[in-house]
């Protein structure tokens, strides 16, 4: 199977012109890279249309929150200023394919909000299992369609987590979940997947290998569901695994699955339980990696090497946590390629990463 893998991952890298350089390189790097970065408008001379055309960066996520000036928006002021921002983006990318991603949910998680002109009051997921499958479908295709006129091509949703836990409350309490019942929420999830991609709009089940269990936040730190969670969690991603187009993993430590490291760094959670035991072959894209249950816990050098080892394919890096502490793509790159050469990091998983992100960009319209 890897030699298959490897076979592809050259016909892809070959046909797209690269050669085996320095260059090629760090593209092959940029190409799992996910980041966030400061503005409502790009140029040529902005530096992250130089990231994209440099480094060939996977894709960029967008925020309205701006944690620098709350008087300002991050990424998003107005239909027509987004409009405009995804278009100028895209001419940055030589395949015109990057990956624009937001969290549009729905509920308390819409990045799309009426102050900018937009629905903005789009359904919790809760509340959406409450309609009939018609109505909902009116509903996220709709979404889609506001997504896909701003030319927002990847979103990071939906949410298949389990409300299982009345006292956990990034997603129980902010009504995340389209309930308890994994078959429940998986025909749910269902009706948003078609929606979107009937519009071109790319999707991931989040949060792998589920966060409705939880008591803790992984924004802020160490989250331990070894006591909590439950097998049933895994079922939808079971039942969705050859519809999803990704699956985002969480950063959720469980004993039980491995007993060294949270999800997003674990091989035997993405590589043995996600693709080996339940069969999912697509993208895996972590949640973001400057979160504190990561950022608290390991350097970015562990971090790094240590989700692709475990077998994550594309690294989000929000920029939207801690201002104080962004993270340049530059900075990635340079220090992914250290850990290639000094041994610690196998080439072979990037272009197997590589070869899935493209397999994911060739669904796009």
């Amino acid at each position: 199977m890897r030699l298959k893998t490897l076979f592809l991952s050259f016909i892809i890298f070959s046909s797209a012109g690269f050669s085996q350089n320095a260059d090629n390189l760090e593209k092959q790097i940029g190409s799992m890279l996910m980041v966030g970065f400061y503005g409502t408008s790009v140029n040529e001379k902005s530096r992250i249309c130089k990231d994209i055309k440099k480094y060939n960066l996977a894709g960029v996520i967008l925020f309205d929150y701006n944690p620098i000036d709350k008087n300002k928006p991050k990424n998003i002021a107005s239909k027509e200023q987004l409009r405009s921002l995804s278009a100028q983006l895209q001419a940055c990318s030589f395949d015109k394919r990057l990956l624009i991603a937001l969290d549009q949910e729905g509920g308390k998680v819409q990045r799309l909000k009426r102050i900018y002109g937009f629905e903005g009051d789009f359904p919790s997921a809760y509340d959406a299992a409450k309609m009939s499958q018609e109505d909902m479908r009116a509903v996220y295709l709709k979404m889609a369609q506001e997504l896909k006129g701003v030319g927002i091509n990847y979103d990071l949703a939906p949410v298949v987590d389990l409300a299982l836990n009345p006292k956990n409350h990034v997603i129980y309490g902010l009504k995340r979940s389209y309930g308890a019942d994994p078959k429940e929420v998986s025909k749910s999830a269902s009706v948003f997947l078609e929606a979107m991609n009937s519009e071109g709009v790319l999707t991931s089940l989040k949060h792998f290998p589920g966060h409705g269990s939880s008591l803790g936040d992984t924004h802020k730190g160490y989250v331990n569901v070894t006591k909590s969670w439950n097998a049933k969690e895994l079922e939808p991603y079971r039942l969705l695994k050859d519809r999803a187009d990704s699956v985002m993993v969480s950063h959720v430590f469980n004993a039980d699955i491995d007993s060294k490291y949270p999800a997003t760094l674990s091989k035997k959670t993405i590589r043995g339980l996600l693709r080996d035991q339940i069969g999912f072959q697509g993208v895996v894209i972590t949640d973001d990696l400057q979160m504190g249950a990561i950022a608290k816990e390991y350097s970015l050098e562990e971090t790094l090497k240590l989700a692709i080892g475990a077998g994550d394919d594309i690294l989000l890096f929000g920029n939207q946590l801690d201002p104080k502490n962004t993270i340049s793509t530059e900075k990635l790159v340079s220090t992914l390629k250290g850990l290639i050469e000094k041994g610690e990091i196998d080439i072979r998983d990037i272009q197997e990463a590589n070869m899935r992100v493209e397999q994911l960009k060739s669904k796009l319209p």
